[in-house]
């Protein structure tokens, strides 16, 4: 078993309940893990027989475009993806950060972690 991460996927989406957060948009960050066997492309030195994170990334940013109104929501549309586009993925974790929230204080971030196994 291997794990893949693509750390700091950085995207300006259009989440939130407020309507503003909806028009104006704001700042967010993915962190998203996975894990599959690494094993076979480890000998091999193959792209097709590991997992590309150029498809991860894509996901991440199309599902990131569609507005939601809760991370969680965001989060587990790019979990269900990853499990379904790529079957050799066994887990995947992800936390999803709203940067500079609207929550009246100093706070730099808002993430949540949610994580499924196939």
């Amino acid at each position: 078993m291997g794990t893949i991460i693509l750390q700091n996927i950085r995207t300006y989406s259009y989440h939130g309940c407020l309507i503003e957060e909806g028009k104006i948009g704001s700042d967010y960050k993915v962190d998203l893990e996975i894990k599959t066997n690494l094993k076979k492309s480890a000998k091999t030195d193959e792209l097709h027989d590991t997992v590309d994170y150029v498809d991860l990334n894509r996901i991440v940013v199309e599902e990131m475009a569609i507005r939601a109104k809760l991370l969680e929501h965001v989060a587990q549309r790019i979990m269900d993806r990853v499990l379904k586009e790529i079957p050799t993925v066994t887990k995947v974790k992800i936390g999803v950060s709203k940067l500079n929230p609207p929550i009246g204080g100093d706070v730099e971030a808002v993430t949540i972690w949610m994580q499924q196994k196939r």
